[in-house]
């Protein structure tokens, strides 16, 4: 392996710091430029996996990646999961984060502000368009808005989801889960030192991030 002491130490900082219990789910969000901005959003609050689902009829399978411009470094050090199936995508979240938190506004519909992030969640973003489909808000356990006070009716969604990861790393960085009190445990951080420094090594993306799921 070739790797000089410095940057090991980077990679150790940066996986001690990763979040075990944070990711994002994008619905039909086909934009690489804000598929990439989320991706090094992600990266930054210390998220290490995300979920991409497609649930548009018509779509070209082929035609489902990520712009190596786009999510600039970022790529490599965040997993994507790509899905065109809603019930195998949300099987999948589940089996690893408690709560799914979708984008939406209705009459329960919470602040970002008001949730505690510090636990064991999913964000879930949809395009400006359409916003979440029916069948997404089917597995959101809640739903959460950015406040906004100006004429535009909606934010970026690139935007939106770094405000709210921004607000998750508030509230876990409050309780010191960016250092000595990260509750990712040791075993983990070290499987995952290890995908890291192979991936160093490697010299290139992962060929698993662009993996289309069922």
């Amino acid at each position: 392996m070739h790797i000089n002491s410095r940057r090991k130490q980077k990679f150790e900082r940066v996986v001690a710091a990763r979040q075990h219990n944070l990711t994002v789910i994008l619905e039909n969000v086909h934009d690489q430029h804000n598929i990439g901005a989320v991706l090094r959003s992600c990266d930054a609050v210390g998220i290490y996996e995300i979920f991409v689902l497609f649930t548009e009829e018509g779509l070209d399978r082929n035609k489902i990646q990520l712009g190596k411009k786009s999510s600039g470094g970022a790529r490599k050090w965040v997993d994507v999961h790509f899905y065109t199936d809603a019930e195998a995508c949300f099987q999948h979240v589940k089996s690893k984060y408690d709560k799914i938190w979708g984008t939406h506004l209705g009459e329960s519909s919470k602040s970002i502000y008001q949730l505690n992030l510090t636990t064991s969640i999913a964000l879930m973003f949809g395009n400006e368009r359409d916003g979440l489909s029916d069948i997404a808000l089917q597995y959101a356990d809640g739903n959460f808005i950015v406040p906004q006070m100006g004429m535009a009716e909606s934010l970026n969604i690139s935007v939106a989801c770094a405000v709210s990861l921004y607000e998750a790393f508030r509230q876990r960085n409050e309780k010191g889960w960016y250092s000595e009190n990260n509750p990712f445990p040791q075993n983990e951080q070290k499987a995952l030192l290890d995908i890291y420094l192979d991936r160093h090594d490697a010299r290139t993306s992962p060929t698993h991030s662009d993996k289309i799921e069922p």
